[in-house]
């Protein structure tokens, strides 16, 4: 009699853990499909092409400061809208178990802070003491909130809001009664470039410590911590490499866009300034980092080593354009 009772019990168990196994494995290989599908990059859209279309499309006509403002807006929008949405600030699988995708985007998230500040402090004022644009004064502390707030208001609610404030300035450029400007002079984007200098300083210097970076040590209380030849080693966890050269990659395809938007916009003062080959020159370096990755980890080799390094190939190629940065800003700074 037990034995008879206890055969229907087995089965039914047997049959519940086959079920639990197959759900278990049915959600591994989703999760997994998502997450193939999820990890790739946006491609690149043209700049003078896209804005030209939308402008028709909205029945304006293009102004000076169009295609940046329209540029910054259609960047922010890509974070947003992309394969996936916006992950950096997911708390559910399978966002949360990425961190290439984040990373790309945190960096793409700063190259649009920083244009949208240099938009609201810079570009919209015709000199320090004019009052700076309505709209461009939401967006820039919109653009800058947290980027992996989940809790109301989320990220996404923020940027969007942001978005939305840039659509509003750039409908009054292009309106000819409009109250707002764009001026497209050669010490606004000076300025500008000063501070994408500066990231792309740090970027490199992230980007090269993948491999070790010795240092001099400038600190005169730390003594006893560095080495007996005053050096102090640098460098990146393992852990952290595909972080920051994921970062540097966002970074540096947002910045590409940037670039040739302004392209368009300053134009005149480019090229009274002999500075437009520097600038394409500069473009040329940035598409060279958005080559494929053509392995499925970023490699961590030595510096002359059998295996390669990516990391270091992405510092040389952002080293390369910063120094054309520099040039660039001396051509622009020039009477």
């Amino acid at each position: 009699m037990n034995d008879a009772i206890a055969q229907p019990r087995g089965r039914r168990s047997h049959f519940f853990i086959r079920l639990g196994t197959l759900l278990f494995a049915v959600l591994a290989l989703v999760t997994l499909a998502l997450m193939w599908w999820w990890d790739r990059e946006p491609p690149r859209f043209d700049v003078a092409t896209s804005a030209a279309e939308a402008a028709r499309t909205q029945g304006r006509t293009p102004a000076i400061g169009s295609a940046t403002v329209r540029t910054l807006s259609a960047v922010a929008g890509t974070l947003l809208d992309k394969r996936g949405g916006y992950l950096s600030n997911d708390r559910v699988s399978p966002g949360v178990l990425m961190d290439n995708q984040p990373n790309w985007e945190f960096g793409a998230l700063v190259q649009v802070r920083d244009l949208a500040k240099a938009l609201r402090n810079d570009f919209s004022r015709s000199q320090t003491q004019s009052v700076e644009d309505a709209d461009l004064a939401e967006a820039d502390p919109l653009f800058s909130s947290p980027s992996d707030r989940w809790l109301l208001p989320s990220s996404e609610s923020q940027y969007r809001k942001g978005i939305g404030h840039l659509d509003a300035y750039l409908a009054r450029i292009e309106n000819p009664s409009g109250s707002a400007h764009f001026f497209a002079r050669a010490d606004n984007l000076a300025d500008w470039l000063a501070v994408v200098e500066k990231r792309l300083g740090s970027l490199s210097q992230r980007l090269s410590a993948s491999a070790g970076q010795a240092v001099l040590d400038t600190n005169p209380d730390s003594a006893g911590q560095a080495g007996s030849d005053g050096l102090t080693v640098i460098r990146t966890p393992w852990t952290r490499i595909d972080d920051v050269f994921y970062e540097a990659r966002g970074a540096t395809w947002a910045l590409l866009h940037f670039l040739k938007a302004v392209e368009v916009d300053f134009d005149r003062v480019l090229r009274d300034k002999n500075a437009l080959v520097s600038l394409r020159q500069i473009i040329r370096e940035l598409e060279e980092t958005q080559a494929p990755l053509h392995s499925p980890i970023v490699l961590n080799g030595t510096p002359f080593g059998f295996f390669a390094n990516h990391s270091l190939v992405m510092a040389n190629y952002i080293s390369r354009a910063n120094a054309a940065i520099m040039d660039l800003r001396a051509l622009l700074e020039r009477g």
